[in-house]
């Protein structure tokens, strides 16, 4: 069976717009749409929980689902949809359900300002610790026709480059590959290091090199690239208001490896414009004696 993309839904807008989201992408990829509500597990933890409160829960749960496969149907009448209906921590649960989805899809928390600064939880632990791509989806943002992707040489930064000409290729949208720099610190006591023109010369080299096998397997996509001297993130949130969608590895080459995420997946995920997607590489499997 194909992998599916997994959505979360709990009967609210953002989850709506996730839903909408998915919805779209799955009937870009041909494959099936699974779309998940999470019942909490308070009633195991607290023996006064009044018994009929669970069962309330369940129904609404249903109801959730109901209305969100028939959604997700008249958008797509073709598309395979699924339900599934699971009590514990979403969190958990849609971190495991990665392990066999093409993605996971969930709303952002928040309509700007101080939510903006709350990002919801959930999205980032998914964000932080999925086996598959996670799309975070604030506000659906189209007409650009642009696939925003940030790149720093990584690991991280090639799986989000795959990611984004993929979809680059099914939407008809053109890559825009975004490389910020900066110079790095140079001891006064040591030798003059590489002047700003070098530098920035180098970074050039680095950013066509990550592009070259992808613009030769993906040869219908239009790329654009952007190499500019200043934080990453800034940079990212700045151009994601001209993008359907932002781009990027869950860490970069300055990240800390004990870390789920780092700064610049985090900050976009909090104030990026459009929906952002955080990429990880492919887990290496190992051979098994």
């Amino acid at each position: 069976m194909t992998d599916p993309v997994v959505v979360g839904v709990d009967g609210s807008e953002r989850s709506l717009r996730a839903l909408i989201w998915a919805a779209n992408d799955a009937a870009l990829h041909g494959c099936p749409l699974l779309v998940a509500h999470v019942l909490p597990g308070w009633e195991a933890d607290f023996p006064f929980f009044p018994p009929g409160r669970a069962q309330g829960l369940s129904r609404r749960g249903a109801e959730i689902l109901a209305e969100a496969v028939a959604i997700a149907k008249e958008n797509h009448p073709d598309l395979e949809v699924e339900s599934d209906q699971v009590s514990g921590s979403p969190a958990e649960v849609l971190r495991g359900a990665s392990e066999r989805a093409r993605c996971v899809v969930l709303g952002a928390r928040g309509e700007g300002g101080l939510g903006n600064l709350l990002m919801g939880s959930v999205s980032l632990q998914v964000a932080g610790h999925a086996s598959c791509p996670v799309v975070v989806v604030g506000a659906i943002t189209t007409g650009h026709r642009r696939i925003l992707v940030g790149t720093d040489g990584s690991e991280h930064s090639a799986a989000a480059m795959e990611f984004a000409f993929e979809e680059a290729s099914l939407r008809n949208d053109r890559v825009h590959a975004l490389h910020a720099w900066s110079m790095p610190a140079t001891p006064e006591s040591s030798e003059a290091g590489p002047s700003v023109e070098e530098a920035e010369a180098d970074h050039r080299r680095q950013l066509d090199a990550q592009l070259a096998p992808l613009r030769q397997r993906y040869p219908g996509v239009e790329t654009e690239t952007t190499l500019v001297r200043g934080r990453a993130v800034d940079e990212l949130v700045r151009a994601s208001d001209r993008a359907d969608l932002a781009v990027v590895g869950s860490r970069g080459k300055g990240g800390f490896h004990g870390l789920a995420l780092g700064s610049v997946s985090h900050g976009l995920l909090h104030y990026g414009i459009c929906p952002v997607a955080v990429v990880r590489p492919r887990p290496r499997h190992t051979p098994t004696t």
